[in-house]
């Protein structure tokens, strides 16, 4: 069984009382009030119960640490909330005994702020090294030698000064079979910091939907956009806006585009609660549709359809796509990735990062299991023309895929 969830949540829907519809003669900040009051990040104890995972299949095999770099994986394990850049912050956390993070002298008041586990923090001054700092703190939780773990997105000079400062003392490998089986399996509280993202971006696209007019460009339509999703409470993540011939190429073109009477209007958005995001594309059509824009719309809700009668228990990533994509070549898109038809995955993963594993695309045999987290974007794509794209996302429960937002109900009621 398929579970549909209503187009948005309760929240959103007195969220856009009065709201939607309306002329658009004020800002969304005046229009629009927060809905997301009530979505509660990701408390100590989950944290902790994630840190012991990742260490018991660090024993299991057989890594002394894993080694992150700022980014969601960090936030996830550690709580710690910094960006990328020539100055190494690391977290170092090993199999036994707590988190080291490690960070420049004068970054470690703000570093620590975030942190939201027990662990230290351990500085290295500017004309210190930073690897010789990561490679102490594994020696001090007992990881002198042996394999260590680096998380996918860690770049090439932090893990090749590991090894420079280790004297190649250490046999460096990938963290993703620790970090993967953690990451892809969403808790109740995640999922519900990603149903309350879902319910801002629906909430502000019912708000945009009618205040799309004819002369309007992208970047009008994108601040729109923006300011209703701030103005509900989420934080802006992306909004991209296609139009006519653009919407042909999956994330656009840098010509300038108009909406005019005929036009297809493609967006893709989302924002993120508390870190947690949310992925939604719908298209339409300024004015009356041709009846080729409307097959191929139809066409690509249905593929939406099928991937959700595809998704259950068990069943490999890998089938959802090949069920949708034996469909569209039926119907005479295709074959597999050639365009007019679906250049990209039908699906991905989604958390923390917008894109992560795992994924509905050819060879990926990973197994649907409950709590897993997807997008369901099947579009179809005619170069020179125009292109549909219809996105929702969905998590696995012991029933089937159930959708964070409902899927579109036609192409003259997208939203």
């Amino acid at each position: 069984m398929v579970s549909r969830r209503g187009l948005i949540g309760a929240a959103a829907t007195a969220a856009l009382a009065g709201a939607a519809g309306t002329a658009a003669s004020a800002s969304p900040a005046s229009e629009l009030k927060p809905i997301t009051g009530g979505a509660r990040p990701i408390q100590p104890e989950e944290r902790l119960a994630r840190l012991a995972k990742a260490q018991r299949l660090m024993r299991e095999q057989e890594l002394g640490a894993i080694l992150l770099e700022p980014g969601a994986a960090m936030d996830y394990f550690t709580g710690v909330q910094w960006w990328r850049s020539e100055r190494t912050t690391a977290a170092v956390i090993p199999a036994n005994g707590e988190v080291v993070i490690i960070t420049p002298h004068f970054e470690e008041p703000s570093v620590r702020e975030t942190l939201g586990v027990p662990g230290e923090i351990r500085i290295w001054q500017e004309h210190e090294s930073p690897s010789l700092r990561i490679r102490q703190a594994l020696e001090d939780r007992g990881v002198r030698s042996g394999k260590v773990g680096v998380e996918s997105t860690v770049r090439f000079f932090v893990v090749d000064g590991l090894r420079a400062a280790s004297n190649g003392g250490y046999e460096i490998v990938s963290a993703d079979p620790v970090t993967r089986p953690c990451r892809m399996i969403k808790s109740p509280a995640e999922i519900a910091l990603m149903q309350a993202a879902t319910d801002v971006t629906m909430a502000a696209y019912a708000y945009v939907y009618p205040r799309v007019k004819v002369g309007m460009t992208l970047g009008e339509i994108t601040a729109l956009m923006d300011g209703a999703t701030a103005a509900l409470g989420g934080s802006p993540e992306f909004a991209m806006v296609l139009l006519n011939e653009a919407s042909a190429y999956p994330h656009g073109s840098r010509q300038p585009q108009v909406v005019r009477e005929g036009s297809v209007v493609l967006m893709d958005c989302g924002c993120t609660v508390h870190g947690y995001q949310s992925d939604v594309s719908r298209t339409w059509v300024m004015g009356t549709p041709t009846p080729r824009q409307r097959k191929v719309w139809e066409t690509v809700k249905r593929g939406q359809e099928i991937a959700l009668e595809t998704a259950r228990l068990g069943v490999e990533a890998q089938t959802i796509d090949k069920a949708v994509r034996a469909f569209y070549e039926r119907e005479g898109w295709g074959p597999g990735y050639k365009l007019p038809g679906l250049s990209h995955r039908v699906g991905h993963g989604i958390g923390l990062d917008g894109h992560e594993a795992a994924y509905f695309v050819g060879g990926d045999t990973t197994p649907l299991q409950v709590g897993m987290c997807f997008s369901d974007e099947p579009g179809i794509y005619i170069p020179g023309e125009f292109g549909i794209r219809l996105e929702d996302c969905l998590h696995i429960t012991e029933q089937g895929p159930k959708l964070f937002s409902g899927l579109a109900k036609s192409l003259e009621a997208p939203i």
